[in-house]
């Protein structure tokens, strides 16, 4: 079948053209880092560790607004895998620090390459000089206050949605 792939006046939706595409492109990413035993919220965590240095796992959920569980489960594949080490923090034995192996920064290598070869993929339809003016435009987006403050209410709403429902009295 061919065609747009948001068909129509839907296609009309800035917002929907992004979900559209953002879901494409996230399945074309989990696809491509596959063949290294990784997924998208793998390599975030590998980048992140590789940005930022050593970092507790409390503080690069937060950094990457990964929730907790998502987190453990996320950080236990990648250890399994030789790519990520957690140790105690020696400051405080309570939380842990988590660093890339030698084997986690050689896999982040191959992950960017698939990753900027993804990016000249879906971008092919595009001329050369768009492509750089679309990254600096939703650059500016992830940047700016409007959806990452979106994300955070949201993720906020649904945590004390959680809790409140956790502390209200069960029916009889």
């Amino acid at each position: 079948m061919s065609g747009p792939l948001v068909p129509g006046g839907i296609g009309e939706h800035t917002s929907c053209l992004l979900v559209k595409l953002g879901q494409v492109v996230f399945r074309l990413a989990e696809d491509r880092l596959h063949e290294l035993g990784l997924r998208v919220r793998h390599y975030s965590v590998l980048q992140a560790l590789a940005d930022n240095g050593p970092m507790s796992q409390l503080s690069l959920g937060a950094y990457l607004r990964i929730d907790p569980a998502t987190m453990v489960s996320s950080l236990d594949d990648l250890e399994t895998l030789g790519l990520a080490a957690r140790a105690r923090d020696p400051e405080d034995r309570r939380r842990y620090v988590v660093d890339l192996s030698d084997a986690g920064r050689k896999t982040l290598r191959k992950a960017n390459e698939l990753l900027a070869d993804l990016d000249r993929h879906v971008l092919s339809d595009l001329p050369q000089r768009s492509h750089e003016s679309l990254h600096k435009l939703l650059a500016k987006m992830n940047e700016g206050a409007t959806l990452p403050g979106e994300f955070d209410r949201m993720r906020d709403q649904a945590g004390s949605t959680k809790m409140s429902s956790a502390s209200s009295p069960s029916p009889r």
